[in-house]
């Protein structure tokens, strides 16, 4: 009975010195390497439309409310949607390009998809995807004040009533300086030109943040390129 124990427990004992072996050699094709991969894809499409809806909506909103005073400006200023959309097609096109690079195993059970390619794979659906979420987060918050500021230069709305006619005029009745002040003396400030101004400076700082998520899009495309297989 005795030589029955000491033989079951040298077969065990072999047995977790082969795991640990197994465990601790550098096999660059584990079976769960395929994971890292499939996660990069789940964080650039994700992460991306997270973004994506995050800036449609704060933007949306504001539209919405500042379309109720000047419809006319509803078709202009959809621009930080539109912006903030593209940001979701960034992540799409990464997780596909990265599905398709995920190779199934061989015939005979053997990966061939490497610890390197998946943390390749996971790091590209990073950098889309994070950097998809702040764009889109930008987009969302400067869209948000953008449209309202246009929208109130455009409508007729008094903030600074100052005599007569304020109701209807706006900003028309806000003095240029003190000069013109103490003349009674108004200049027109709520035309298509200030319009216009305010409109220019809110799409320059949308299209750098819009380059935001460009910057991830053109880097996960690199990164992607790098693998190795086991095959």
């Amino acid at each position: 009975f005795g030589t029955m124990v000491d033989i079951s427990y040298d077969e065990q004992a072999a047995g977790d010195d082969q795991f640990l072996t197994d465990f601790l050699s550098p096999n660059q094709c584990p079976s769960w390497a395929s994971c890292l991969g499939y996660l990069g894809v789940s964080a650039a499409v994700v992460l991306s439309n997270w973004g994506s809806a995050w800036g449609t909506w704060k933007s949306g909103v504001s539209l919405v409310h500042t379309g109720i005073r000047h419809p006319k400006s509803v078709m202009k200023n959809v621009i930080p949607i539109v912006m903030a959309g593209v940001i979701g097609i960034y992540g799409l096109i990464v997780g596909v390009i990265l599905a398709q690079s995920i190779t199934q195993p061989d015939g005979k059970r053997n990966n061939v998809y490497s610890i390197y390619t998946g943390m390749a794979h996971l790091s590209a659906g990073l950098c889309c995807g994070i950097s998809g979420l702040v764009a889109g987060a930008c987009i969302g918050i400067v869209g948000d004040y953008g449209v309202r500021a246009v929208g109130y230069r455009a409508s007729s709305i008094t903030l600074f009533p100052s005599g007569q006619g304020a109701d209807a005029n706006g900003y028309t009745e806000i003095p240029d300086n003190e000069e013109s002040q103490a003349a009674n003396v108004t200049e027109d400030v709520s035309g298509s030109d200030d319009q216009n101004k305010l409109f220019v400076g809110m799409l320059i700082m949308l299209i750098f943040s819009e380059a935001l998520a460009l910057y991830g899009l053109i880097i996960a495309l690199i990164v992607s390129q790098n693998e190795y297989s086991c095959g």
